[in-house]
């Protein structure tokens, strides 16, 4: 969806809002790598790799992006990531969405993977990890792109599955020390609440490795509080239902817990019907550290730029509003210290130039 396209459910951006928006420097904390595989990538891959699509054409397949619930894409996600069966498909996919990132002017990106994904289907642990870190790493040396690894199980999978994927990864870590510093925990929320995990995640904190969670998005905020409370998390990924709760608001208020919003995601997941029911700037505007992030954007409608342009217009926020979720962003992220103050920085400066 274009930029224009993605603010057509509320009202009309000023040329001079919209144009703010794009030159923000932002990060991204919430974003699914194979949930960046356009319809013309995914053709082309498929084509490449001799694998049979269900669908005649790039039209047909961009038509099938009608999605029901969280469930009714995940079975459209999976049956794409189909066609991903070498390094060079892992580096093309990271490549293209490093590029349409950069347009976006997004300065730092904290990267979900899902190697479950590919090694159900036989695909070697070590292309997922070379093919997406090759791309990652050629971004920095090339753009001053900076960037993060969060290695994520699926949760409708058992913990089991996860301590061998887990086990498999471990041999590897010093070789992508430079990128790979987070897990992560995603696939359907409903009936795989965060304490099937505990063990799993314990073993993580324990290796030192960052720790974040999807909860509430379709889950209830019981979840946000098993994602806190025992797998220790350092973010919710989502956590939009946690307005449910007011005792949890306290705390995530209290504790600036980092919420990864997806906005355009969770409008075409119908975790809400139209874009002004959002509670984002509820959230932010009652103290929560609320970002903004693009999920799936191949399959939701919009990178960075579309979803900050989809909820300026529908929830009518200020620049200074627009500008804490970016704030947020930068204080959220898993970057070091010194990294953190310039980008701080040159978001300050944005401010003050503009």
């Amino acid at each position: 969806m274009s930029s224009s396209a993605a603010t057509s459910v509320s009202p009309p951006l000023s040329s001079t809002m919209q144009a703010f928006i794009a030159a923000m420097p932002k990060t991204e904390l919430h974003l699914h790598i194979e949930g960046t595989l356009e319809p013309e990538l995914l053709f082309a891959l498929a084509q490449r790799n001799q694998v049979a699509l269900p669908y005649s054409s790039v039209e047909a397949l961009r038509a099938a992006y009608a999605f029901s619930d969280l469930q009714s894409f995940l079975d459209l996600y999976y049956a794409g990531a189909n066609v991903l069966r070498t390094e060079q498909d892992f580096f093309d996919m990271t490549a293209a969405y490093i590029e349409r990132a950069r347009a976006d002017n997004v300065r730092h990106a904290e990267i979900f993977f899902d190697p479950q994904t590919h090694t159900e289907r036989g695909i070697d642990i070590g292309i997922v990890f070379a093919g997406i870190a090759r791309a990652l790493r050629a971004a920095r040396e090339q753009h001053g792109f900076s960037s993060a690894m969060i290695m994520s199980f699926l949760r409708h999978l058992s913990e089991e599955e996860a301590f061998a994927t887990l086990e498999a990864a471990l041999p590897l870590r010093s070789h992508y020390a430079d990128l790979w510093h987070g897990i992560g925990l995603d696939s359907a929320e409903r009936g795989n609440p965060p304490e099937k995990f505990e063990r799993v995640f314990a073993r993580c904190k324990e290796l030192g490795f960052h720790l974040v969670a999807h909860a509430g998005e379709e889950g209830p905020p019981a979840y946000i509080l098993g994602a806190l409370d025992v797998l220790k998390v350092e973010r919710i990924d989502h956590g939009v239902r946690s307005e449910e709760d007011p005792q949890l608001m306290q705390r995530l208020i209290q504790q600036q817990m980092p919420l990864t919003v997806c906005p355009l995601s969770n409008l075409k997941l119908c975790v809400v019907d139209e874009m002004v029911q959002h509670n984002l700037a509820r959230l932010l505007r009652a103290g929560l550290a609320v970002t903004v992030n693009s999920d799936d954007p191949a399959y939701f409608g919009g990178y960075m730029n579309d979803n900050y342009l989809a909820v300026a217009g529908a929830l009518a926020l200020t620049r200074d509003e627009l500008l804490q979720l970016a704030r947020n962003g930068i204080n959220a992220s898993f970057l070091p210290a010194d990294d953190k103050t310039r980008l701080s920085n040159e978001l300050e400066q944005f401010a003050a130039t503009h």
